[in-house]
């Protein structure tokens, strides 16, 4: 009886433990998982998974109806896949293994900032964006969200500054070495300046808007991102934001979009639509 009340008692504590370390190994796991997934996000890397999925489901459906040829093709799209998927996902896996090197894998997201130091960021941005403004300086400001932005962050010249109102127009003046391209901003940090952005290619766009709104646009179809812009040429502040430009914004409005859209857990509206002028 007492080697049997003990054998209990120890498969009881290694039960214990076992159920302990699971779901330590299970939140680690997640945890990895929602950061590469975060990774992703926005970039061009997830069509490429939907497509996988797709092939994944008509294998198994040609399997269930018996479509031997069909599933014994896609069989074979898929072996050659496994081969072809470090390729296909070079860049993404590069960034990953950038972040994790440098420490940035772990970093919050602007939108996890605390309320005072996010507050801060707008209010100098809002700052910066008012008085090139009335001075007539074309910007490009992009504030990173979840989506990385490393692959533009690495066309430009590094900053890695404390943000400030000051910095960002010294950054924009004209002739100044930096002035041509993007700042970016990660958290309080200008971690980089003169980066280069892609275009947008919609069509919808007003065809009077500049490079630097089309690159705003264009941004913002790729990521999470927000970019505020200011025109050279009319002095008008405008806010990019998935695609979408939000047109001649005053000082209260872009400081109302800003909050609003840098808050943790947010997403568009369609009171936001409000904003909208295309």
């Amino acid at each position: 009886m007492e080697y049997l009340r003990g054998l209990k008692e120890n498969l009881n504590l290694n039960l214990d433990l076992f159920n302990i370390f699971s779901i330590i190994d299970i939140l680690i796991v997640a945890f990895v998982l929602y950061r590469l997934i975060m990774l992703i996000r926005g970039t061009r890397a997830v069509q490429l998974i939907k497509g996988l999925a797709v092939l994944l489901i008509a294998t198994a459906v040609s399997s269930l109806l018996n479509l031997n040829t069909v599933h014994w093709l896609l069989r074979q799209a898929m072996t050659a896949l496994v081969v072809a998927l470090p390729i296909v996902f070079q860049p993404e896996l590069r960034r990953a293994l950038e972040k994790l090197g440098g420490g940035d894998f772990f970093v919050r997201p602007l939108t996890q900032m605390a309320e005072d130091d996010r507050s801060a960021l707008i209010n100098e941005v809002v700052r910066a964006a008012q008085n090139m403004s009335d001075a007539r300086i074309g910007a490009l400001i992009v504030l990173e969200r979840v989506t990385g932005l490393q692959e533009f962050i690495d066309t430009g010249v590094k900053v890695d500054g404390i943000v400030s109102a000051e910095l960002l127009m010294n950054i924009f003046i004209n002739k100044s070495p930096l002035h041509d391209g993007a700042a970016i901003i990660r958290g309080d940090r200008l971690i980089a300046a003169a980066c280069v952005l892609p275009l947008s290619e919609s069509r919808n766009l007003n065809r009077e808007l500049g490079t630097r709104h089309r690159a705003a646009v264009g941004l913002t179809e790729q990521s999470d991102a927000l970019a505020v812009v200011v025109s050279e040429e009319t002095g008008n502040v405008s806010l990019a934001l998935e695609g979408v430009l939000y047109r001649r914004l005053n000082e209260a409005e872009l400081h109302e979009l800003l909050v609003k859209f840098l808050k943790p857990n947010t997403t568009r509206s369609a009171l936001s639509l409000f904003w909208q002028r295309r």
